[in-house]
């Protein structure tokens, strides 16, 4: 695992310390391990779990500004746990609805000593914004809309919604409120993972 994970790394030129790779196999190994009581994932095998849930989320990172996130809908903690054991100098807040995946989370937090990461049960609609986040993350949302509808009260007056997609969404793009504009979009390379992969980044007008 060790060696298919430095080579994804390298392919995605993403330098990481060996206590980060650790924490990143450690993840994945939980991950597995919960996954045949908790149904978190679809994903049964720890190597694509590499591919497409570590290295999905944590090509993201470069595109990120600020240091206060909330990742809604993370389910297991994706993009949110990876992202916090790359960007340690960031702070995640991990919302889930499930008990399940919050549970899950908090070992996760317990056994690779994240201290970045505040996993929280909660709807995003119940959940307040204090302080406000830069960054509001997610690629679980149905669309850019019902992300920006449920979640508007969640960043800070120069944060950013940060929603992973696959392909272009151009017609969840001309869907957008009123009140919102696209910043600007990434296409984003993974390695091994097959299909197109782009972060959009939204604001207020």
């Amino acid at each position: 695992m060790i060696n298919k994970l430095t080579s994804l790394l390298a392919a995605a030129k993403i330098s990481l310390s060996d206590q980060q790779k650790q924490q990143l196999l450690g993840y994945v190994g939980l991950l597995d391990k919960w996954n045949k009581a908790y149904n978190l994932t679809s994903v049964r095998d720890p190597q694509q779990m590499l591919v497409r849930h570590i290295m999905d989320s944590i090509v993201v990172a470069p595109h990120l500004r600020g240091s206060r996130f909330i990742d809604v809908g993370t389910g297991p903690g994706l993009p949110g746990v990876p992202l916090a054991i790359v960007m340690p100098d960031a702070h995640f807040t991990l919302l889930d609805s499930l008990g399940k995946r919050v549970r899950f989370l908090r070992q996760v937090q317990h056994e690779l000593g994240l201290t970045n990461i505040d996993p929280v049960q909660s709807r995003v609609e119940e959940f307040p914004s204090e302080p406000p986040f830069d960054g509001v993350i997610s690629r679980a949302f149905a669309s850019l809309n019902d992300m920006v509808s449920w979640c508007h009260h969640l960043p800070a007056a120069d944060g950013r919604f940060f929603a992973l997609k696959g392909q272009h969404p151009q017609d969840e793009i001309d869907a957008l409120p009123a009140g919102f504009s696209v910043e600007r979009i990434e296409s984003l390379v993974v390695p091994q993972l097959e299909g197109e992969r782009h972060l959009v980044v939204i604001r207020r007008d």
